[in-house]
């Protein structure tokens, strides 16, 4: 198993930026991807953003709505990964989670995450 914890989260107004981090622990030797993951009130979690790792290196991949904005990136030194969130709108308010996929099909380790508000 792998803990997964989040931090950065806060009050932004729009146009702000944000770091958030994730901090893994536990079995992090077998994870096969990284990624964060969104959930606004009312609204089923979407993906934000993820890595991929591969023997030839990692991939990232992003939302629509996020690219060009948001940037992922991973410190395999410190079992961290982050997310940076430049240009925020009010539309990304929301509960951001971090996730592990690990010897999966899928994502099976979750954080509990961090919420994040924008204003105008």
């Amino acid at each position: 198993q792998v803990q997964l914890v989040e931090s950065g989260g806060g009050l932004v107004q729009a146009g702000g930026s944000l770091r958030l981090s994730c901090a893994a622990s536990g079995r992090t030797f077998s994870t096969q991807a990284m990624g964060w993951f969104r959930q606004a009130p009312g609204k089923e979690r979407e993906f934000v953003a993820d890595i991929t790792y591969k023997r030839s290196g990692g991939s990232t991949y992003y939302a629509d709505a996020v690219k060009g904005r948001f940037t992922i990136s991973g410190d395999s030194a410190k079992n961290t990964l982050y997310l940076q969130m430049n240009s925020l709108k009010p539309e990304d308010t929301a509960v951001y989670y971090c996730a592990a996929q690990i010897s999966a099909s899928d994502y099976n380790n979750w954080g509990r995450g961090t919420q994040v508000t924008v204003h105008s």
